[in-house]
């Protein structure tokens, strides 16, 4: 029986789920949206927020400059920095989450993430989601560039 044994297994030994999941939760924090299985998306959620949850507990500590923390401080920050840094793989994505994400989420009590379901992949056709941190904004394709009232004044001139 599998009583209060939570988490999904998918196919592999602890060590490459542990790996997998490490990758994919440095992937969100560099990009800050990836699609992956549905099923993956749901166990992926739970280490992102707790991840996330890691660096939102600083608190004010997130905004204040390095020179302007009291020896503490800087030790809680290092630590904090250290216990992310178990399940993030990259330094850049680890810099990111404590310096751009973290800080656009402070007041929010949760729910960091949202999952998109997008349908099934066409090979096999498994359930596909995209998990985005909620702050994610696309790249918008503003079409006053290409093909919207110009603002140069040479229509106005006749």
């Amino acid at each position: 029986m599998r009583h209060q044994n939570a988490g999904r297994k998918f196919s592999r030994n602890s060590s490459h789920r542990r790996a997998m999941f490490r990758n994919m939760v440095t992937s969100l924090l560099e990009h800050q949206r990836i699609t992956t299985t549905e099923p993956k998306a749901k166990e992926l959620r739970r280490l992102a927020e707790r991840t996330i949850t890691t660096a939102l507990r600083l608190g004010d500590l997130l905004t204040k400059p390095k020179d302007q923390r009291s020896p503490a401080e800087q030790g809680k920050y290092v630590h904090a920095l250290r216990m992310a840094g178990r399940m993030v793989r990259s330094r850049d994505a680890l810099h990111k989450l404590f310096t751009d994400i973290a800080p656009q989420l402070r007041g929010r009590p949760g729910g960091y993430t949202r999952i998109l379901k997008v349908g099934t992949r066409p090979g096999d056709a498994a359930p596909m989601a995209i998990l985005e941190i909620v702050t994610f904004k696309l790249p918008s394709t503003a079409p006053s560039a290409a093909g919207g009232a110009s603002s140069t004044g040479s229509e106005s001139a006749d």
